[in-house]
């Protein structure tokens, strides 16, 4: 029984994560899934993948229902659940927190039918039937948000190597408190994400421009905290995402950054300092080789 499940889970996993935005609801869901297929005639499925593909989008949407509510009254800007990889670690496929908060923007049969048929590969067929659509409305469904995301995906998107400077170079000026230095990494019209979900600091609205952004490290970069959590004892580089990033042990608890690059410039953060979502990153965090936490 178990046999038969198991080879689809990091498919399901994947598949969920995109949808919700969050690694521990799609593991709940993925077990609901189980749960389910654990009552069903296998003999009679044909095809498994595609029926328990069918099983988690139904839960999902019918999470995402709640899920919209909760985004109402969340407090401060919504980023999904940080997906940690080692540095260089493949991705089998785009998991990136722009696309993740552009699905966020899309109507959830819209968010479904995207990834069901772009990401994951299934035919117009098998979409229909796991979201109890015609063919016809599932290919428009897609269509409209593959245009949102072709809008928002970055245009001169940086090689690696590239990545790895600048991200190496921005930590190392937060930890000197050099803000000239900061300030020249960043895009002019760079973007600031930062989800403190009202229990720990955090800007409650992204800030746009680097300009805005100085001003508002301007008010912390020289604490003493702030530059002892950026010390390199405190950090672990990480890919976040697939995007270059840190987990940092601040003086308040632990939260991770990831950087986005477009051409020789950083042109978006997003840092994580919402404790729920961190959980599952703590196995991460390197001990201190001085000081104290």
């Amino acid at each position: 029984m178990s046999d038969e499940f198991e080879p689809h889970r990091h498919f399901l996993v994947r598949l969920a994560y995109r949808m919700l935005g969050s690694l521990a609801e799609a593991e709940d869901v993925v077990q609901d899934a189980f749960l389910r297929w654990r009552d069903v005639d296998q003999a009679a499925v044909t095809h498994p993948r595609a029926y328990l593909a069918r099983v988690v989008s139904r839960l999902c949407l019918d999470r995402m229902k709640s899920a919209t509510a909760r985004r109402e009254t969340y407090v401060g800007t919504w980023l999904p659940e940080p997906m940690v990889t080692h540095p260089g670690e493949p991705i089998v496929d785009d998991l990136s927190l722009a696309l993740l908060m552009t699905l966020e923007r899309l109507s959830p049969l819209e968010r479904a039918a995207f990834l069901l048929h772009d990401v994951f590969d299934m035919d117009y067929a098998e979409i229909a039937q796991s979201l109890d659509r015609s063919q016809v409305a599932c290919r428009q469904l897609a269509a409209r948000a593959r245009q949102h995301v072709r809008d928002e995906r970055p245009r001169f998107p940086a090689n690696d190597e590239t990545r790895d400077k600048l991200v190496e170079a921005f930590m190392a000026a937060a930890h000197r408190g050099d803000l000239d230095g900061l300030a020249h990494l960043l895009a002019e019209d760079a973007v600031l994400y930062s989800d403190g979900g009202g229990k720990r600091p955090a800007a409650l609205n992204p800030i746009h421009g680097r300009q805005q952004i100085m001003e508002f490290f301007g008010g912390f970069a020289n604490s003493p905290q702030f530059r002892a959590s950026v010390a390199p004892e405190h950090i672990e580089r990480v890919d976040i995402n697939g995007l270059p990033g840190f987990i940092l042990h601040a003086h308040d608890g632990v939260q991770t950054m990831a950087f986005e690059v477009a051409g020789d410039r950083i042109s978006a953060i997003y840092s994580v300092r919402n404790p729920d979502k961190l959980r599952h990153v703590g196995r991460w965090i390197r001990p201190p080789t001085g000081g104290t936490r």
